[in-house]
This record gives C-alpha cells, structure tokens and sequence, in this order.
C-alpha cells in the first residue's frame, strides 16, 4: 500500500495537476485506508475487497467521522483504485460497487441584490485601505471569483480596455473572467490613489497588496468583510463565498445560462454549477410565500 500511495500521489501530482491541498487529502484518506488494513494483517492492495471498503467506511462511521469525510474518503480510495487499475497493478476495481452515504446538501447563502449594494458601499473610499476593500468587493461580486483567485490576481492581468479578468484557478487551470465596468472604475481608483500609498516600489505582483505591501491573505481579506457586514447590519455569517454565490444566483435569475456560469465560475462539472438553480427556485418560492396575498 506505501508503494502504491507513492505511485498516487505522483499520478495526482504531476500528470493529473491537481493542487496541493487535493493530493494532501487524497493521500491523508487513503493513508488512513492503509494503516486500517495492516491492522487486519494485510498490505497488499490486491487483496482488497469490496467487502473491505464496506467495512472501513462503516468504521469511519463508527469513529464518529462525518458523512462529508466520509463520502471524500470513499472518494479518494476509489481514485486509487481506478489509478492501480489503470497502471494494470491490479486487474479488477474493488471500489466499483461500494455506493457512497446519501445526505442532502444545503443550499449556498445567497445576500439579496440590495445587502449586496449595502455592502459594497460599506467601506470609506477616502482611505488607502477602505479604497481597496470597495475594489475588492465590487471584483468579487461582479467577476465571481475565488477568495483564493482574488488575492493572488496580479495586476498585469487586468484587461480594463476589454473588461476581463486572467485568472488561475483550481488545478492551475487558467480561465477569461469577465467584469463590470463598475468593479473596473473601483480598480481604477484604487490603482491611481491608493496602491501607491501602500506599495511605493510596486515591488507586489499582486493587485491588491495590504497596508505593508504584501499580497492580501485570504484570511486578512475574510475579517475585511465581516467587518463590513456587520457595519451595514447583516445578519449571520458572511464570508467572501457568499458573494460568489450571489454573483452566481443574480445571473441566473436575471437570463444567464449554465453553461457560461459554470465557465465563469470555473466549475470541471456542470453539476457543481446546477446548485445555483435550486437556489434560485427556492428564493423564488420564499418570495412568493412571503407577498403574495394569500401565499402568508
């Protein structure tokens, strides 16, 4: 099972170019795989059996492990198999029939287009800091990127003439992000009054650098924006996915398609992308229930 792992994690590494935090959790589960078979006396991966797979996940389950991590778990095994199968170690795939625990997925927090508004205004432009926050909110909610993709957008990658975005996302696939012309006046602005307070030398690749001239950290960037949803008097959590998910759910309420969401958002699977119409079915459901007439 080591040499297996090891042949895994270079497959995942280098061929499949998954990212860093993919490989450590594929190879944290399937580690943990390992070491529960070699308590059953066994370590060679073609004496695995369904049966045994069955049998781990329910010890996870046992072990007062989640249904979440252990739906990945199932997950990570399951392409190690389909690895070993395909490098022709092992003949037959002992994962194929092993189904993965059922459990519903909440919906995304959506903020109405008004809260968006309210936050987006929340931050004091006339300040260095406060100028960046406004461009770093209004990118996020026009563009929905990342919080992970926000910080690490360098300034070179900004089109302003044509309005897109160069973006290298998951797997560091690179993808064209379109944004609004609105985000773009705010970059402006930052660029022209405010980068230069913060990053003299503009020795930072990055577009939006913090108040030493470093690149902004997504945690930095994470109080950032509770702060300001608290200012404006939001309830509830508010994180910088939040806005992903409401740039995603206003575009499909007001005409976009699936397909050129899930391009923008840079989903690989257009059922990732599907979420958002639950979504907005069920905004459009509590909405009628709540003016309607006779709907209360």
């Amino acid at each position: 099972m080591d040499e297996a792992l090891e042949g895994f994690m270079y497959f995942l590494r280098v061929e499949k170019n998954r990212s860093a935090n993919t490989v450590e959790a594929y190879l944290r589960d399937g580690r943990r795989f390992a070491d529960w078979l070699a308590d059953q006396g066994r370590e060679d991966p073609a004496s695995v059996s369904r049966q045994d797979i069955v049998d781990h996940l329910a010890w996870l389950e046992d072990n007062g492990i989640g249904r979440r991590s252990i739906a990945r778990a199932r997950t990570s095994i399951r392409q190690l198999f389909r690895f070993l199968v395909r490098e022709k170690l092992l003949e037959d795939d002992p994962t194929v029939l092993v189904q993965a625990p059922r459990f519903t997925h909440p919906l995304p927090t959506v903020l109405s287009f008004e809260t968006v508004e309210a936050l987006l205004d929340a931050p004091d432009r006339s300040t260095p800091l406060g100028a960046r926050d406004a461009a770093m909110l209004a990118v996020l909610y026009s563009s929905g990127l990342r919080v992970s993709e926000l910080v690490k957008l360098p300034w070179r990658n900004v089109d302003a003439e044509v309005g897109l975005l160069r973006v290298h996302g998951k797997g560091d696939k690179e993808r064209l992000v379109p944004v609004g012309q609105r985000a773009l006046e705010a970059i402006r602005s930052y660029l022209q009054t405010s980068r230069p307070a913060l990053d003299p030398g503009n020795a930072c690749p990055a577009l939006f650098v913090s108040k030493r001239g470093s690149a902004m950290t997504r945690q930095n960037f994470w109080v950032r924006i509770t702060q300001y949803a608290k200012l404006v008097g939001i309830p509830g959590k508010v994180s910088p996915h939040v806005l992903r998910h409401s740039f995603a759910t206003h575009l499909l309420e007001h005409g976009a398609d699936l397909r050129s969401l899930q391009a923008m958002l840079g989903h690989a699977d257009i059922s990732t992308t599907q979420i958002y119409t639950h979504v907005s079915r069920a905004r459009l459901a509590r909405m009628h229930r709540e003016h309607h007439p006779r709907g209360r």
